[in-house]
C-alpha cells in the first residue's frame, strides 16, 4: 500500500485561489472557507468531502479505501 498523503492543494472553483492544506485524519471536512474571496465551499454530489472535490489529492480515508467507499458511510 503506498503511502497516506496529508496535504492536499484545494482550489476554489470560484475564483482560482489555490492553497495547500493539511488534511484531518479522523474526520470528514464538510466546509472550506477561501482565504481570497471567502466563498464557502461545500463538497459536491457524490463527494465526502471538500478535499475529494476541489483538492488535488483525495482525503485519507478515501487513499485508504481506494476510492471505492465514502469514508463517512459504515
Amino acid at each position: 500500500m503506498d503511502k497516506i498523503q496529508l496535504q492536499s492543494t484545494i482550489t476554489c472553483p470560484n475564483c482560482g485561489f489555490q492553497k495547500l492544506e493539511t488534511m484531518p485524519t479522523d474526520a470528514c471536512q464538510f466546509f472550506y472557507e477561501c482565504e481570497s474571496c471567502r466563498q464557502l465551499l461545500r463538497p459536491r454530489a457524490g463527494d465526502c468531502c471538500v478535499y475529494c472535490s476541489y483538492g488535488d489529492v483525495p482525503c485519507p480515508p478515501i487513499q485508504q479505501s481506494g476510492r471505492n467507499l465514502s469514508c463517512c458511510s459504515d
